[in-house]
């Protein structure tokens, strides 16, 4: 499963309800955990491998048993502020500091279709908030201050070079 890089349109699109889990968004899941790691990502959204569906994962520790889905998730809560550096899977090499909230309820369903709470502080919020902005077509770039986009502006102007002369017909849309 290929994690898309930036600017791929699917990576700014506002994905669509999971309406039912069955056994192929059950496979997807496990295919998505199979790229993060080998990419060395600690969450990974449905849009970053072409996929059109409110969905994400994570695992922050890497240790087995710790892996986190989530279905549908909202955030329902964030509070407080923290500014700390992140990066992005679909954005490689490019790191930049974003405020998020420091602690983040987020509630969803998990892939037996039970609804889930889960509050977290820390990496956890950050990955949490990250992981839903990808579900909205927002990414982490899009949120740093004025002085960070020009930092980071040469990387994604090679980024972009590479997608257009990898891709000579852009794609249109999310594949999946």
């Amino acid at each position: 499963m290929e994690i898309l890089k930036y600017p791929h349109p699917c990576l700014k699109t506002k994905c669509k309800d999971i309406k039912r889990i069955d056994q192929e968004v059950i496979d997807r899941v496990a295919e998505m955990f199979k790229s993060m790691y080998e990419n060395n990502g600690v969450g990974l959204a449905a849009p970053q491998v072409g996929w059109d569906a409110r969905l994400f994962i994570i695992n922050i520790t890497g240790e087995e048993g710790t892996e986190m889905v989530f279905v549908n998730p909202v955030i329902a809560e964030a509070e407080g502020f923290v500014t700390e550096e992140e990066g992005c899977l679909s954005i490689p090499g490019v790191f930049g500091k974003v405020k998020r909230g420091e602690r983040a309820l987020v509630k969803a369903y998990d892939l037996k279709g039970q609804e889930i709470e889960l509050e977290g502080d820390g990496l956890l919020a950050r990955a949490l908030q990250h992981e839903t902005d990808h579900l909205n077509g927002t990414l982490f770039i899009s949120k740093l201050s004025r002085a960070g986009k020009i930092t980071i502006a040469s990387e994604l102007k090679q980024l972009e070079e590479r997608f257009k002369a990898s891709h000579p017909v852009p794609p249109a849309s999310c594949p999946m």
